[in-house]
């Protein structure tokens, strides 16, 4: 009988795999204190109408009175507020923060005659504020833009009608429609319609991905197609754009080591560089013999302007935020500077294998036909043997021929456990199965050279004769092997698997990646106890990095020094688990994460080492006489602008 005559063909459709305002102020100051950079518009006409006082005073030939009159009202509408604040920490007990160092020095710049240079510290000072806040405001603006995914509206079924609705008001089971152009407000799968989606915003793929019935869209995906009508399978507040925002609004509070240390240093450095002030206005005179005390007090003020420690405190934790947002670019979601700190010293990556190097669903590799059958003959019995079966092999199976099955014409299904199925298909018996159901019924003939099987193999008879055999495997994800490829050229020691899987499948797959060592057959809790393993061993140096995407995954991703999870089609758990999400669900993502911390380190520390060099420069000269307050002014605001200006680059052009 000639199956190929009872059905009809066709193509089978395969199944592909509110704002976050988040509320930035970066910390500008010792002691702990911080306090907002982005300055309003109001603030923005009373810094130019101080500057305009300030340029007057400076040109105009005006009476010393006069003059003193034009810098103090410059000096009071630009520097009023941080006197303000200053007195408000002191009554709180903060007593040496930036504010406190600003007053100080521009208040004793007036009461020794430098008018100007006391109003233009305060204005050159607000003027790097406005500076800072621009590119705070920036890199928010980026983080924000990504997460700019998740729409508050949603078109709603009811009562054969369509209704908008608050996307909070649909609830698990309701129906909704997603029209050509919109976004997809929940997570949901679809029951009619057929489409391309854009995933870019939760994924960062460029592709769209065709979608039709059956198919899991999330909710920031955008519609590109036809109308699609969705059955709602999560909440507004539990969505994967939901969680995504969630994780990105809590990322930049997790300080890395680099800012613990720079606060921790402000909080010692702050009282020193007071007491050496101090001591150089008020004992050196007495030492010396030089009772110049106009001249040392304003060596001193010089000084405490220099020593503001501005620039490493504003610019460091800039340059972190600059990192997530960088990373976030990429579809690398770090949930804080603490972990892309980390990623500076990977010297061990762990990882799952199922859904994390390989795709985590089997594919046909392989086709072989007995003599005398095609390959396409011989996957059409398979495929009609297999029509009935929730098996993930006969899922494949289906999935390469592609056309539709009629199954009425199934007479008789018989699924065997451990062996196969025994179908009748239009009065044809079709077996489908392992060697062991071939030898049970007797089937002859059939091939014996098997050695380079890499996968699961299912053999096919159809009324006693052999028609030969299938192989499936779980397929090596495209990037796998350059990704590791890549962490070994940045310098990573060591890669290890860690799998559920049997030992054979896993010593084939380790072996087209380049993996170091395996380890196979484990339960989750064996994972875990290996992971703690690896960490214990004194070999290997750096951080450990686990990556999976399972649920099974979650307490070795959890235990990890950084865990890392698949965020596209990883499991909620391990996504919930994890350090970093790799949104695009590819391996080489890690790849872009360490570029990116490496980058974010090397930038911080430029900043470091160009703030203290130039102020320690510039505190000799003044304690020396030989500084005068505006050299302290570039000192301060000038070497602060600079690092700010150095920290946006990891933003503005992250590595390729």
């Amino acid at each position: 009988m000639d199956i190929k005559n009872n059905v009809d063909s066709h193509n089978h459709g395969h199944s592909c795999g509110e704002d976050a305002c988040m509320e930035v102020s970066s910390c500008s100051c010792s002691g702990g204190h911080c306090h907002n950079h982005e300055l309003s518009k109001r603030d923005n006409i009373m810094l130019a109408i101080a500057g305009v006082l300030f340029i007057l005073g400076l040109l105009l030939k005006l009476p010393r009175n006069l003059e003193f009159l034009f810098f103090l009202v410059s000096y009071i509408i630009a520097g009023g507020g941080i006197i303000l604040t200053a007195v408000k920490n002191i009554s709180k007990g903060q007593v040496f923060d930036e504010n406190f160092l600003m007053s100080i020095a521009t208040i004793g710049a007036f009461i020794v005659g430098e008018y100007a240079e006391g109003a233009a510290v305060m204005i050159f000072y607000r003027i790097g504020e406005y500076f800072q806040g621009l590119a705070v405001d920036r890199s928010t603006r980026s983080i924000e833009s990504l997460m700019d995914i998740r729409p508050d509206e949603a078109n709603l079924i009811v009562d054969g009608g369509v209704k908008r609705v608050a996307a909070e008001d649909v609830y698990i089971g309701d129906t909704i429609v997603i029209k050509p152009g919109e976004k997809v407000p929940l997570d949901g799968v679809i029951v009619d319609g057929t489409s391309h989606v854009d995933t870019s915003a939760l994924t960062g793929e460029s592709m769209p991905r065709a979608v039709g019935a059956g198919d899991e869209v999330l909710a920031g995906f955008v519609n590109s197609g036809g109308a699609l009508t969705v059955e709602v399978r999560e909440e507004f507040n539990r969505s994967a754009a939901s969680r995504i925002i969630e994780l990105m609004q809590s990322a930049s509070t997790k300080k890395a080591p680099t800012e613990q240390f720079i606060t921790r240093f402000a909080a010692y450095y702050t009282p020193v560089v007071v007491g050496i002030a101090f001591f150089m206005a008020a004992l050196i005179p007495i030492i010396t013999g030089d009772m110049a005390f106009s001249k040392w007090t304003y060596r001193a003020l010089v000084f405490l302007v220099i020593s503001c420690p501005c620039a490493m405190v504003v610019s460091i934790p800039l340059g972190f935020f600059a990192g997530l947002g960088s990373a976030s670019k990429r579809g690398v979601l770090v949930k804080g500077g603490n972990y892309l700190e980390a990623l500076n010293n990977v010297g061990t990556v762990v990882f799952d294998k199922t859904g994390t190097l390989t795709k985590g669903s089997f594919e046909v590799t392989r086709c072989v036909p007995a003599e005398g059958i095609t390959e396409e003959e011989l996957i059409e019995y398979a495929a009609y043997g297999e029509v009935l079966s929730n098996h993930p092999l006969a899922q494949s199976i289906r999935e390469a021929y592609g056309k539709e099955i009629e199954e009425s014409k199934i007479l008789s299904y018989e699924e065997m456990a451990g062996f196969g199925i025994k179908a009748n298909f239009a009065g044809t018996e079709i077996l489908t199965g392992n060697m062991e159901l071939m030898n049970r019924e007797g089937i002859s003939n059939i091939q014996s050279n098997m050695d380079d099987i890499e996968g699961s193999v299912v053999h096919v008879a159809v009324d006693g004769r052999y028609m030969g055999y299938i192989e499936l495997a779980d397929v090596i994800k495209g990037d796998s092997k350059d990704a590791i490829r890549k962490l070994k050229d940045m310098g990573v020691g060591e890669t290890i698997m860690l799998t559920g899987d049997n030992e054979s499948t896993a010593k084939v797959v380790g072996a087209k990646l380049g993996i170091d060592r395996i380890y196979a057959g484990l339960l989750p809790h064996e994972k875990l106890e290996k992971l703690e393993d690896i960490e214990g061993e004194r070999n290997h140096k750096g951080t450990v990095v686990f990556i999976g995407d399972g649920i099974n995954d979650s307490p070795a991703i959890a235990r990890a020094r950084v865990g890392v999870a698949m965020g596209g089609l990883g499991a909620d758990a391990a996504i919930e688990a994890a350090d970093v999400v790799l949104m695009t669900d590819q391996v080489s993502k890690l790849v872009d994460a360490i570029e990116v911390a490496k980058k974010t380190r090397r930038i911080v520390m430029q900043n470091v080492i160009f703030a203290i060099g130039v102020k320690v420069f510039v505190l000799i000269l003044g304690a020396l006489g030989l500084a005068t307050m505006w050299q302290a002014v570039f000192a301060d605001v000038g070497v602060t602008v600079i690092a700010v200006l150095n920290s946006m680059r990891i933003l503005i052009a992250p590595p390729k």
